[in-house]
C-alpha cells in the first residue's frame, strides 16, 4: 500500500510532489521517493520517512515540470532503499511508482531474468518496469502500448504512474483495485491515490475505473481502457478544504478527529433526521429501500473498526428491525464459499471506500445476485461506485491511521438506517422511535461533555501507561465497544489488550487478571447493568483494576471501580456511540505518554487497498 501523486504541467514538479507526499503519508511510511523529468530525469529514493527524503535531496538537482512520487508500505521486500520506489527497467527506459500486489510477479520475473533483465529489489513492482520495458524493446510500439501490452500479462492489482525515458512528455496512469483520481488544472494535470494532495490546485477530478489508463500531456487528457477503448472521461467536483487536512493547532490528526465527532456526527444526520417532524430520511436508499425492507437477511461485511461498527449496527438491526443479520469480515468472507440468496440485503461498510477484501466481497455479492448498498466517508470512492446504492457518512478526511471519529459516524448511520427500516416494517413503537429521534440529534452536544474531561482522561492514562496488558468488558451494544476501545490501544500504543463480552470472562479471560491487570468495563446503564455489575465484582475480587465507563451519575460501580470514566445518560442503543470516546482519548494519552507515533503508528496503513 501506498501514497502516489504525480504532475505535468507549467510548475516546478518538486514542490507539488513533496507537499503532496505528506498528505499522503498515512498511507504508507517506510520509505519514499521521486522522479523528476528536468534537463534529464532524476530519481531520488530512501528509506524512512518523507522529511528523510526531502533532507536527502536538499542539495540535488530537482528542478523539472514533470515528476512523480512516491511513500510506500512494504508488501513485497522490507523497507530499504533499493525497495523504495519509483523503480527503473533495466535498461533505463521506463521508471513505474505502484500500488498494490502483482500476484504473478514470481512467474514472470522467471520469464524475465531469462530474457536477461537483472533486478535490484525484491518488489513485484520491478518487474513490472521491466515487462513494459520487454514490450517496448520487441519494437514497434509506443510507451502507453507497451504499459497497456504488460498490464494484460499481470494478475492483481495496480495503481501505478509511468515516466518513459523516450517520450518524456507525458504520464502514462492506469488503475486495477487501488484507487487512482486525475486531476485536472489549468495547462495542468495531477495523479493522486486520492485528493488530499491535490485539493488545493484544483477541485475537478476523474475518479479512475479499473482497467482505465489515462495519459496526460500538459495540455492534452486521453483516457482510455486496457483494450484501447477511448472513455469519455467523468469531470466531478471534490468538496474538501485544506482546512480539513491539517491539524489545525492540534497535536496530533487523531486528536483534532477526536474533537471534531460532535460536528462529525452532525454531518450524518444534518438533513437525514428531524427531531421537529420525527422523521428519519436516507435519499441514498429510497430507490432500493422496498428491496431493503423486504429482505430475510442482512450481511455486513467490513474490516477492523469498520467491522466493530457492523457489530453494533447487528444489535440495532436486530432490536428495532426485527430482521436477522450476519457481520463478516470482508477478508474472510471473500475466500469462502457464502451461501447468498437474491432477497439478501449485503451492507458494505469502509471509511475509505476503497478497501481491497470489502470490494471483493461486494463483488461476490453481486454476483450471486445479492443487492449491494455501502456506507463509506469518501465521496466518489470505489465502493461508493460500485454499489446499488448507499449512505455517504460525510465525516471528513480522516488522517490518523487509527479510526475515530469514522466509528462514531458509521454507527450513527446505521443507527438511523436502522430505525428508518424500523418505521417502514412497523416493528417499532411509534413512541419509542420519536424519543430515539430525539435523543440522537442530541448525541452531539453530549459528545462535547464528554470531551470535556479530557484532563481527567489524561490523568488516569498516567496511571497505567506502562501496563503490559489491558482486558475491555461489554455487553449487548456495548461489547463491540470493547472490541473498538481494545483495538486503539493496540493500534497506537502498541500494549496488548484484548476485547470480551463480559460473561466470556469466566470462559478464560479471568486467568489473566492480577493487581497489574487494568480492566476497562463498559458499564453503562441498560439492561444488563446488573450483570456487569457482578463481572465487576469478579475482577475486583481477583484483585484487578477496574476501569469503569459509567452513566452520569452512577453512584454503585463508582463505590466498586478504581476509576470511572463518564458518559451522559443516553438509551443504550445510542450509548455505543458515546462510549467509545473515552476509549479513544485513553489510547491516545497512553500512547502519547509512550511517546509512539499516534498517526502513523508502525506496520499499519490507513487504507488498507491490497488483499
Amino acid at each position: 500500500m501506498c501514497g502516489i501523486v504525480g504532475y505535468i504541467g507549467d510548475k516546478q514538479a518538486f514542490p507539488i510532489l513533496i507537499k503532496g507526499l505528506k498528505r499522503l503519508e498515512y498511507r504508507g511510511y517506510d520509505s519514499a521517493g521521486i522522479a523528476i523529468i528536468g534537463e534529464e530525469t532524476n530519481t531520488f529514493k530512501i528509506k524512512g520517512k518523507v522529511s528523510d527524503l526531502e533532507n536527502f535531496v536538499v542539495n540535488e538537482d530537482t528542478s523539472g515540470n514533470i515528476g512523480m512520487g512516491h511513500t510506500r508500505w512494504a508488501t513485497h521486500g522490507e523497507p530499504n532503499n533499493d525497495n523504495a520506489h519509483p523503480h527503473t527497467s533495466t535498461h533505463g527506459k521506463f521508471i513505474v511508482i505502484h500500488n498494490g500486489i502483482i500476484e504473478n510477479y514470481s512467474t514472470l520475473k522467471e520469464s524475465l531474468l531469462e530474457k536477461g533483465y537483472s533486478f535490484k529489489s525484491e518488489t513485484d513492482t520491478e518487474v513490472l518496469a521491466n515487462l513494459i520495458e520487454y514490450f517496448y524493446l520487441k519494437g514497434g510500439v509506443t510507451a502507453e502500448e507497451a504499459v497497456r501490452f504488460a498490464l494484460q500479462k499481470v494478475s492483481g492489482a495496480y495503481a501505478l504512474v509511468v515516466l518513459s525515458h523516450d517520450e518524456d512528455d507525458k504520464l502514462i496512469a492506469a488503475r486495477k483495485g487501488s484507487p487512482l483520481v486525475i486531476g485536472i488544472g489549468d495547462h495542468e494535470y495531477y495523479v493522486a491515490s486520492d485528493a488530499t494532495p491535490i485539493v488545493e490546485h484544483t477541485k475537478s477530478v476523474i475518479y479512475l475505473n479499473d482497467f482505465d489508463i489515462a495519459i496526460l500531456k500538459k495540455n492534452e487528457l486521453s483516457l482510455k481502457t486496457i483494450k484501447n477503448i477511448k472513455i469519455t472521461p467523468k469531470i466531478q467536483k471534490i468538496d474538501l478544504e485544506i482546512s480539513s487536512i491539517e491539524k489545525g493547532g492540534f497535536d496530533h490528526f487523531m486528536l483534532k478527529e477526536i474533537f471534531e465527532q460532535p460536528e462529525t456526527v452532525l454531518n450524518t444526520i444534518r438533513g437525514r433526521v428531524s427531531a421537529e417532524t420525527k422523521t428519519i430520511q436516507h435519499g441514498g436508499i429510497l430507490s432500493v429501500l422496498p428491496q431493503i425492507v423486504n429482505a430475510k437477511r442482512l450481511i455486513i461485511i467490513a474490516c477492523g473498526t469498520s467491522w466493530h461498527a457492523g457489530l453494533v449496527g447487528e444489535y440495532l438491526f436486530e432490536e428495532f428491525a426485527r430482521v436477522p443479520v450476519e457481520v463478516e469480515y470482508a477478508s474472510e468472507f471473500r475466500y469462502r464459499n457464502p451461501v447468498l440468496y437474491k432477497d439478501d440485503v449485503v451492507i458494505a461498510i469502509s471509511q475509505s471506500g476503497e478497501t481491497a477484501d470489502t470490494l471483493a466481497g461486494i463483488r461476490l455479492a453481486q454476483d450471486a445476485g445479492a443487492l449491494v448498498i455501502g456506507i463509506c466517508n469518501v465521496v466518489g470512492s470505489s465502493i461508493a461506485r460500485e454499489t446499488t446504492a448507499g449512505i455517504y457518512t460525510y465525516a471528513g478526511p480522516e488522517i490518523g491511521v487509527a479510526s475515530t471519529k469514522a466509528f462514531t459516524s458509521q454507527v450513527t448511520a446505521l443507527t438511523s438506517l436502522s430505525l428508518m427500516i424500523a418505521k417502514e416494517k412497523n416493528t417499532i413503537e411509534q413512541s419509542l422511535y420519536e424519543n430515539l429521534i430525539s435523543e440522537l440529534v442530541e448525541i452531539p452536544s453530549k459528545i462535547e461533555l464528554i470531551l470535556q474531561q479530557n484532563e481527567k482522561f489524561r490523568a488516569i492514562a498516567a496511571m497505567y501507561k506502562d501496563a503490559e496488558n489491558f482486558l475491555y468488558l461489554g455487553r449487548g451494544f456495548f461489547f463491540p465497544v470493547a472490541l473498538e476501545g481494545a483495538l486503539k490501544l493496540k493500534e497506537i500504543s502498541y500494549i496488548h489488550a484484548e476485547g470480551y463480552p463480559a460473561a466470556e470472562m469466566k470462559h478464560g479471560p479471568i486467568a489473566l487478571i492480577d493487581k497489574k491487570m487494568p480492566v476497562v468495563v463498559i458499564a453503562a446503564k441498560d439492561k444488563s447493568y446488573d450483570k456487569i455489575v457482578s463481572n465487576i465484582q469478579e475482577v475486583k475480587a481477583r484483585k484487578g483494576i477496574v476501569i469503569a465507563v459509567v452513566t452520569q451519575g452512577d453512584t454503585v460501580i463508582r463505590k466498586m471501580a478504581d476509576h470511572v470514566l463518564e458518559i451522559p445518560k443516553s438509551h443504550e442503543a445510542l450509548a455505543a456511540i458515546l462510549a467509545v470516546i473515552p476509549l479513544q482519548l485513553l489510547s491516545y494519552h497512553i500512547a502519547v505518554m509512550r511517546d509512539c507515533n499516534i498517526d502513523q503508528p508502525r506496520n499499519l496503513a490507513k487504507s488498507v487497498t491490497v488483499e
